[in-house]
């Protein structure tokens, strides 16, 4: 959490990209992730993660390395600073205007919108999320080649 102009700590959303580039160890993501990390366990201050891409997360490790991959990556979860944010008929609603209005994927548009909600930076290496402008404060990562 790097300290905004009036002192208080940013608060960071992560998007599932931000996360498999954290287990997977991708430089310089992982680095990245993992200063951000290090800041939300000094300030006691979590860092934030919707449901609906905490879904999307287990779902990629599951598909690419396997279902004992997927249990472990979700128990290293808990050992960390990530608050998982349900997806209730409220949010869910914003999400879906907001991928409508932008064209973003729709786990996407849960992650974006959590970020506008809480006031907070969107942790993410997709450049998908420029589409919706000044209402979305991002912190970019470097885009993974495959």
């Amino acid at each position: 959490m790097i300290a905004s102009s009036r002192g208080i700590p940013r608060r960071y959303v992560l998007d599932a990209n931000a996360l498999i580039g954290f287990f997977e160890g991708r430089q310089p993501v992982s680095d990245k992730v993992r200063r951000i990390v290090s800041e939300a366990l000094r300030l006691e201050t979590p860092l934030l993660m919707s449901a609906v891409n905490w879904g999307e997360f287990f779902y990629m490790e599951w598909r690419y390395h396997g279902e004992s991959k997927a249990r472990e990556a979700e128990t290293n979860l808990h050992r960390l600073p990530i608050a998982v944010i349900a997806a209730d008929l409220d949010r869910a609603t914003r999400a879906a205007a907001l991928k409508q209005k932008h064209n973003l994927g729709y786990a996407d548009a849960f992650a974006a919108e959590l970020a506008i909600e809480r006031g907070a930076w969107l942790v993410t290496a997709d450049p998908e999320f420029s589409k919706v402008g000044k209402a979305l404060s991002l912190y970019p990562l470097p885009r993974h080649e495959k």
